[in-house]
């Protein structure tokens, strides 16, 4: 037995697991050929705060220069990244254990961050950054050489940003984790995007759109060719949803192509092009390519320039169906936007099916749900009005008091909000007439479409998610 196996059994058994607990977990460590400390987490002999205690034990602890100093050299970077056996590198099992710990807390991020004397360990859950832990500044040399490393990076460039990927396995679970590095004045902060193939729902009624919402976007995808565009800010599940009406129109008859920077989720039945802009693999050019090879449906993953713009309007004019994004506020914007890239009205109007915004706000955890009353005026001052009251028949205002569970946040997942305007003939009409934004949204509205915060206001009805995650991710309605 090794000694940080040793090390790590005497810390549990002072932790109060059992002779059977260490058992169970030796065998799982045999049986996935894993390291003893990720099979004693996986198998929840150790809980977050306890892991995290492990940790901080582990790196203040004595270290062995050849692993870890103030002064790092290359050679000391190769013995930490190719020694015989990895386990016995201190540095190795830090890093492993801040991935383990971030994916039991379902962390989308995890950050590093360099200051002057320490190095701030946080993660992204919900959407909501959390500090989980400082490791002594010392570390960062060999931290960052190991992190490069594993995502096939370059570990004598500190120069420049660099990206990467790398995979980890938990057990029977394998997450990718796309790394980026950016040099600062302190040393290079790292931010690494946990990509979970099983946390991917790809399929629309999964997302927490509202029957509004879904019925729009079913109608889209029944249209033989046409533009259907989602908008929202970076993090706002815009992805997740191409994705879902990708999956959507995914069978075996049809010929689906995407062109992505960078492709976040491999999916079976569909061709994937990434962008390399450094080899002149643009969007535009990437798109020009991807229609002679006799698409059905195309996605582009953000549609960035003129060139692209123009490029994917005229493939939805000539049969195909075109799935994208772009960066605006809400969905009648995303027509302005286009306009000012210079694509035509008429080409807008006719090219066009469907515009969703889309924000993310946190759902109340359901172990500690609690009701809640709120005031008349306190209903009118956050937009609860005649037309939120005539969806909802008996509100179920709730809030989360905060466990466990959910770090004692009161929140534990997330869901979409999105307001969906699919046209008709009245707004193609308006659109080739250089209707503002405001016009075409006062007449979504008046044939029903519902607002980003309307659908916010639905969910905080139905007791889904709280007033202050309304007023957090929607603005009012003018």
């Amino acid at each position: 037995m090794s000694n940080e196996n040793e090390a790590l059994i005497e810390f549990l058994k002072k932790e109060g697991v059992t002779e059977e607990g260490l058992r169970d977990a030796e065998l799982l460590s045999k049986k996935k050929r894993i390291s003893l400390s990720e099979a004693a987490i996986n198998l929840d002999l150790l809980s977050e705060d306890r892991i995290r205690n492990y940790l901080k034990k582990e790196v203040a602890a004595d270290t062995p220069e050849e692993y870890i100093g103030e002064e790092m050299d290359e050679s000391a970077a190769s013995d930490v990244l190719f020694a015989e056996d990895e386990s016995d590198a201190p540095i190795v099992k830090i890093v492993d254990l801040i991935l383990m710990d971030a994916y039991n807390k379902r962390a989308s991020d995890i950050h590093i961050e360099p200051y002057e004397n320490r190095i701030r360990v946080r993660y992204r859950v919900d959407g909501h950054l959390i500090e989980s832990l400082t490791l002594p500044k010392k570390h960062l040399d060999a931290l960052l050489a190991r992190l490069k490393i594993i995502s096939n990076l370059d570990i004598t460039e500190n120069r420049i940003p660099q990206d990467g990927r790398f995979k980890m396995r938990f057990g029977d679970k394998e997450v990718d984790y796309r790394v980026s590095i950016l040099p600062l004045y302190w040393g290079g902060k790292v931010v690494m995007r946990a990509l979970d193939k099983a946390n991917l729902r790809v399929n629309l009624a999964e997302i927490g759109f509202s029957d509004t919402a879904m019925t729009n976007f079913k109608a889209a995808l029944k249209r033989p060719y046409g533009m259907i565009i989602v908008t929202g800010p970076t993090g706002s599940g815009k992805s997740t949803t191409l994705y879902s009406l990708l999956s959507e129109l995914n069978t075996p008859e049809r010929n689906l192509i995407t062109v992505e920077d960078p492709i976040e989720y491999q999916v079976g039945g569909i061709t994937q092009v990434p962008v390399r802009a450094e080899i002149g693999m643009t969007f535009s050019n990437a798109l020009r390519a991807i229609l002679r090879q006799s698409p059905d449906v195309v996605m582009v993953g953000e549609i960035r320039d003129a060139e692209t713009a123009d490029i994917a309007v005229k493939a939805a004019l000539t049969g195909q169906i075109v799935l994208s994004t772009l960066h605006t506020n809400d969905a009648p914007g995303a027509i302005v936007r286009m306009r000012d890239m210079g694509v035509e009205s008429f080409l807008i109007s006719s090219s066009l099916t469907l515009v969703a915004a889309q924000r993310l706000c946190r759902k109340i955890c359901e172990h500690c749900k609690e009701p809640v009353s709120f005031s008349p005026h306190e209903l009118l001052t956050l937009g609860f009005d005649s037309t939120v009251a005539s969806l909802i028949k008996q509100p179920n205002f709730s809030r989360g008091k905060g466990c466990a569970r959910c770090g004692r946040s009161g929140y534990k997942g997330r869901t979409s909000i999105a307001e969906t305007m699919l046209l008709d003939d009245t707004m193609r009409a308006m659109i080739e007439k250089n209707c503002t934004a405001q016009e075409l949204k006062n007449y979504a509205i008046q044939n029903g479409m519902l607002t980003l915060r309307t659908d916010a206001l639905l969910k905080f009805a139905q007791g889904i998610t709280t007033a202050e995650e309304v007023l957090r991710v929607t603005s009012a309605d003018n």
